[in-house]
């Protein structure tokens, strides 16, 4: 499918702009969090191995058939988090769930789980000397993945023991960490990759928004306060064919993603899951269960499903954040109901679905999409057709390019910047000049990411109060 810009370029900013107040709210807000879905909800801040922290999905710069989904999972590691370090949760499902008909329900399921093996139970280490190769037998701690691919006609394992990377113990132990990083690269029938491992968490941003929305007078900017910390990484890449409706990336490129986690009960007596799974984190758009949803349903949010979405309509249509900003720094909020935030937050971008008229990245964009089963709900949505960017730019649709965040969500993009301004109405007429240089000071990850698969850039070893 073509992409549909109305009114040139200035048009579709315009309207990605007002859009993204929707998930701008985010940036600014006082709440649990701290950053993207860090800790954002009473009950998840207590299971850190199972809150989702970010989502990103992008087509491929340097596979440009191809499209690249990282998920991310327990915030703020320390690296010197020894001696059990950071392994993935076992009896869990890291589900990272595809929209392509637009009903808000999972068309396509892709689901790791995890099994933990020790080498030797009667050592406290991590590791008993330096570590060369997965395989090593000085690694103690190991990690093994199933990665299944589930539809309605049924599951498909595409892998059923696959490494993960290890944590990073410090140089000493692993002397190249970035080959047992690559090792656990691995490849699968039909064109895909996966890659299970700990990462430099590549969020950016200075956290002392919460501090009165950066001092009350914009004088607290600049720190990047993730800066050292880690993250456990799932990234994926896969054929557009693969996630688009009927298989069909040219009539239908648009699809919708979310992330979640799901859990067995566990004995206390025998330590093995029980019962069936339950939904207790969720994640599609960045900065959405922090402050758009209010604390009382934060929970509610983590456990619900999409097509449930209209319970926290009102949230979307009324938002908290510009009456905060209007309070504090007396930038005049919006009026409401926010339609407009309605269509990006909760349909999608396109000129049949609401006020925003451009075109982007709406399942109704689809061909053979079957308009009347359409449902609102939250997704990061990607529309697969707009190839990478030659020059990417960090502010994505409002920096003209299309790309970028909220088309989808790369590494590198400045959501907080790019959202800030778009809350404040940057690409409106008459917007206060101050509103065209709001954002926190930092532009970029302290990291470079990698430019292959799986992107994400390599763990810290220093420790964060020294980094």
């Amino acid at each position: 499918m073509k992409l549909v810009v109305p009114n040139g370029r200035r048009s579709l900013m315009a309207a990605a702009a007002i859009g993204l107040s929707a998930v701008c709210v985010a940036a600014l807000a006082p709440a649990q969090s701290v950053a993207s879905s860090h800790r954002e909800a009473p009950l998840i801040a207590g299971m850190p191995a199972l809150d989702n922290t970010d989502l990103y999905a992008f087509v491929s710069p340097d596979a440009p058939n191809t499209v690249t989904m990282v998920a991310n999972w327990q915030p703020f590691e320390e690296p010197n988090g020894g001696p059990n370090f950071y392994p993935f949760a076992e009896y869990t499902a890291h589900d990272i769930n595809i929209d392509n008909n637009g009903d808000a329900k999972p068309d396509i399921i892709y689901r790791w789980t995890f099994t933990t093996t020790y080498q030797n139970t009667n050592t406290f280490l991590y590791n008993t000397g330096p570590v060369h190769s997965l395989t090593d037998p000085n690694l103690n701690l190991r990690q093994y993945y199933k990665l299944q691919r589930i539809t309605k006609s049924g599951t498909t394992t595409l892998l059923s023991k696959a490494p993960v990377a290890p944590s990073f113990v410090g140089a000493a132990s692993m002397p190249d960490y970035a080959a047992l990083s690559n090792a656990a690269i691995t490849p699968y029938a039909g064109g895909g990759k996966s890659f299970a491992g700990q990462a430099d968490d590549p969020f950016f941003l200075d956290l002392r928004v919460f501090d009165l929305l950066y001092g009350g007078n914009l004088s607290e900017v600049g720190q990047d306060t993730l800066k050292g910390y880690n993250v456990n990484t799932i990234a994926l890449q896969v054929p557009k064919s693969d996630l688009a409706l009927k298989g069909n990336p040219t009539r239908n490129p648009v699809v919708g993603i979310w992330t979640t986690t799901s859990r067995a009960g566990i004995s206390m007596k025998t330590g093995k899951p029980y019962g069936k799974y339950q939904q207790v984190s969720r994640l599609g758009m960045p900065l959405v269960n922090e402050v758009v949803i209010p604390v009382g349903h934060k929970n509610e949010f983590n456990a619900t499903t999409p097509d449930k979405d209209a319970k926290f309509l009102k949230y979307v249509q009324q938002p908290e954040v510009p009456k905060l900003i209007q309070a504090i720094y007396g930038i005049q909020a919006p009026a409401e109901p926010r339609k407009d935030l309605v269509e990006v937050f909760l349909t999608g971008v396109c000129k049949a679905c609401g006020p925003v008229a451009a075109d982007l990245n709406s399942q109704l964009l689809n061909k053979d999409v079957v308009a009347k089963k359409f449902a609102g709900s939250e997704q990061l949505r990607l529309n697969m057709a707009v190839p990478p960017a030659a020059s990417p730019n960090r502010l994505g649709v409002i920096g003209g390019d299309l790309a970028g965040f909220p088309n989808g969500r790369r590494l590198a993009d400045d959501v907080v910047d790019v959202t800030v301004r778009a809350a404040e109405g940057v690409l409106l007429p008459n917007h206060a000049p101050a509103v065209d240089t709001l954002g926190d000071a930092v532009d970029a990850n302290d990291h470079p990411f990698r430019t292959v698969f799986p992107y994400v850039a390599l763990p810290n070893t220093v420790a964060v109060n020294q980094s």
